[in-house]
């Protein structure tokens, strides 16, 4: 038997990046995949991928800037798999800009997505998690949620916000309610996370860190979710902080 079979596990931001391999990584562990994202074609795809390794997946469109959204996808995977394990609160935006250059409406959309969009996903499963006794929430935040970098500001601010967020959480609920919270902390790696930069300036003076063959692949993030997901009952992983071996700070 595989370590998740007959869990099911809810991915925020499953289309691309971390939440996709996610998605992959933890269907062939034997996981009910519930993948969620705004581009459901995408979701489709990857749930047709999912399936043709005998896996199962659910494709759900959501915006987690939607609280309803979010509670949408808990019921419906309710009603598709008979309940939830695991959330990977993974779905998040990366629109850095020096301060001075006012990008509010991105600082704005940066908080929602990243910071209360984690909110939501907390809100819609910590209900049924209260009431099974069980379940484990995987949040993502970054080495930014670490060290504040020029141009990052508001960026590291929502990933500042997560990590202690999510150490809370486990505070208040691993002891007494077992439910199992792990804060996944990223350094460089290679997604569409840079597609989300406008400001010229800034993506030109962070490129130099996402290079092929020295960032990170998505997949080594998955693999610590994996990790952390499937250790047993009495192992709680707070904590995953994982650097590319270039990266210093």
């Amino acid at each position: 038997m595989k370590p998740l079979s007959r869990k099911t596990a809810i991915i925020t931001g499953a289309s691309s990046g971390i939440g996709r391999a996610t998605a992959l990584a933890l269907a062939r562990e034997g996981a009910n995949v519930v993948a969620a994202a705004r581009r459901f074609d995408r979701l489709e795809a990857l749930a047709r991928r999912i399936a043709d390794e005998g896996g199962n997946a659910l494709p759900i469109r959501c915006d987690v800037r939607e609280p309803s959204e979010v509670e949408n996808v808990v019921d419906a995977a309710c009603k598709q798999f008979g309940g939830i394990d695991i959330l990977v609160a993974n779905a998040g935006i990366m629109p850095i800009s020096l301060m001075r250059n006012l990008h509010v409406a991105e600082w704005m959309a940066t908080v929602d997505v990243n910071f209360k969009g984690v909110l939501a996903s907390i809100a819609a499963v910590l209900p049924r998690f209260l009431a099974q006794k069980s379940g484990h929430i995987v949040t993502l935040s970054s080495v930014a949620g670490r060290k504040v970098y020029p141009g990052s500001a508001v960026y590291c601010a929502t990933k500042y916000a997560v990590r202690a967020l999510s150490e809370g959480l486990r505070m208040e609920l691993s002891p007494s309610d077992n439910i199992r919270v792990t804060v996944i902390e990223p350094g460089a790696v290679i997604t569409e996370l840079l597609e989300t930069i406008t400001d010229r300036a800034a993506l030109e003076e962070i490129q130099k860190n996402f290079e092929e063959g020295r960032a990170l692949q998505a997949e080594d993030i998955a693999s610590a979710i994996v990790y952390a997901v499937t250790r047993p009952p009495h192992v709680n992983v707070n904590e995953i902080l994982i650097r590319p071996t270039f990266q210093e700070l």
